[in-house]
């Protein structure tokens, strides 16, 4: 790699559908930081630009060491965005994701994405159920957790679920042994 950073950003912008698995890259070429923000002016395939990194430190010619993604969705753009930018795939940092998609955990299989968290969804819309029902019949909403969210006026009651974070290592287990993912769809 030539001394480039490719900078895969998640920004606010007005419309959130153009936001959605946009991301900018090219060369650092200078930094600016002000007001909790880093500014980078960028050299792209499309020309110079400048963007705004929030609580981000970036130097010039700096390495990706790791990405900690919110979104599998975002964890395969920044990947490519990498990739494109002059990282080979065994040189891609450390990146995570979050929702376990069958086309990340095939990422992972691959060694491009390192993990993913996994919520089971199927836990989560019985737990939504019972709520609903709970609440229809006029009964107690069950919890467990009375102590975490406090909002400042209450503590507000939850019902937590157990996230799982999946690698390479406990993929079929976690994920193909509960029925969430099948093996074909791997393939």
């Amino acid at each position: 790699m030539k001394n480039k950073l490719l900078l895969a950003l998640c920004l606010t912008f007005a419309s959130a559908s153009w936001a959605a698995g946009n991301s900018v890259s090219g060369e650092v070429l200078e930094t600016q930081d002000a007001g909790g923000y880093t500014y980078v002016r960028l050299k792209t395939a499309q020309g110079e630009t400048w963007a705004a990194v929030n609580q981000a430190k970036i130097a010039k010619g700096a390495k990706v060491n790791g990405v900690l993604s919110p979104y599998d969705g975002l964890s395969r753009g920044i990947i490519a965005a990498l990739t494109d930018g002059g990282y080979a795939a065994a040189d891609l940092p450390t990146i995570s994701g979050q929702d376990a998609e069958v086309l990340s955990v095939k990422s992972m299989i691959a060694g491009e994405q390192y993990s993913t968290i996994f919520k089971d969804t199927r836990e989560l819309a019985q737990v939504a159920v019972d709520m609903a029902e709970a609440i229809l019949n006029g009964t107690t909403v069950e919890t467990n957790d009375t102590t975490t969210y406090d909002n400042g006026v209450k503590v507000v009651p939850s019902y937590l679920l157990t996230p799982y974070i999946v690698t390479v290592d406990n993929y079929k287990t976690v994920l193909v042994d509960s029925g969430y993912i099948k093996e074909a769809d791997l393939a």
